[in-house]
């Protein structure tokens, strides 16, 4: 019965060490991938869902045109205010299914906002599509990929590389290159350090894009220099971003993003005007959000991809210990029985004869 058993305490520990391996070789890395069904979050939601990411800038410099139709004139204007700028992100399951061909990819939109707070006035808006490669979080190759500012008839070409609105699944100690908008291309954005927020460790990574001048349209610029350096034969915009990522690593979440951006037309004669000059940062309650959510989604990775599949593990390898120990003396129990049992028997056939 001892031995039965411990082959019994056996198999399941071999069972055991079998899901273990499964959950850590084929469970985990499916986890730990960008879904292709995620949705804006509800109220009463706080994982598995996409929430706009708001930052504010306060006492900024601005640009602000207004105009459109029956206008033949924009007004053209520098104020000072706060701005806020909300990114959302939008997963396109449908499209992604019609354009992919394959399971590693997933496509996105991305809408971005920036208003006048104390007017609730629009001073930019942007919109664009994208896609992801599903574990690095990475813009890939697409031919429909693009990004239209307000006030464009058309989307601009773009290619998109790098990350954008994430950092990978398990996201490491290194340089990154992140996609800047302004530029239109990827950059390098360097690792440097820890740093906990709201109790939750987080990576921190900087981007510094020195001055660098903005490829303006000829209408765009001209409209600039005539209202701010009308004597002025020429000019151009420069751009300037220090920006700071901090980012949950096993998720790959941002928790909290800041930009110190700065745009300057500076024409060939006459005084530099800013157009644009402030320092954007994530709201507290954006980043209480991204904390709780990160959170989540980090013990979810964790426990499917380390402490699952170890806690089976060392079960699986207690039990493969117990059963074959139960084997082992079982069998030899039952031999030495056996072994009394013919002694006996063999005692008595002497006592007989």
């Amino acid at each position: 019965m001892r031995a039965r058993w411990g082959a019994v305490l056996f198999g399941i520990g071999v069972f055991a060490v079998v899901v273990a391996a499964g959950c850590a070789f084929y469970v985990a890395p499916s986890v730990a991938r960008l879904p292709y069904d995620l949705a804006l979050c509800k109220p009463d939601q706080s994982t598995g869902c996409l929430r706009p990411s708001v930052a504010e800038a306060k006492d900024a410099k601005f640009l602000q045109t207004k105009g459109g139709e029956g206008v033949d004139t924009p007004v053209i204007a520098v104020q000072t205010g706060t701005l806020r700028s909300t990114t959302e992100i939008a997963p396109q399951a449908d499209l992604t299914n019609e354009e992919i061909k394959d399971d590693d990819t997933v496509i996105w939109n991305g809408y971005g906002t920036v208003t006048w707070v104390e007017t609730n006035e629009m001073v930019s808006q942007y919109k664009a599509g994208i896609a992801l490669d599903r574990d690095t979080a990475a813009a890939v190759d697409w031919s429909q990929q693009y990004l239209q500012d307000a006030g464009e008839d058309a989307p601009s070409e773009v290619v998109f590389a790098g990350q954008l609105y994430k950092f990978p699944f398990g996201t490491e100690k290194k340089d990154y290159e992140y996609f800047d908008r302004d530029l239109r291309k990827a950059q390098p954005i360097q690792y440097q350090g820890t740093e906990k927020i709201n109790g939750l460790e987080t990576y921190r990574f900087q981007q510094v894009i020195p001055e660098t001048p903005l490829n303006f349209s000829e209408e765009r610029l001209s409209g600039l220099l005539s209202k701010f350096a009308p004597g002025a034969g020429g000019g151009q915009v420069n751009y300037s971003n220090t920006r700071t990522i901090w980012v949950e690593p096993v998720s790959g979440t941002f928790i909290k993003v800041q930009e110190q951006q700065k745009k300057t037309l500076v024409p060939e004669t006459g005084a530099p005007t800013d157009l644009l000059d402030g320092n954007f940062v994530y709201t507290d309650e954006t980043v209480a959000n991204n904390v709780k959510s990160a959170g989540d989604t980090k013990d979810s990775v964790l426990l499917i991809s380390r402490n699952l599949p170890i806690g089976l593990a060392v079960l699986g390898a207690l039990l493969l210990i117990a059963g074959l120990v139960m084997v082992t003396t079982g069998r030899r129990a039952s031999a030495r029985h056996r072994a009394e049992e013919i002694t006996e028997a063999e005692a008595e056939a002497d006592a007989k004869a």
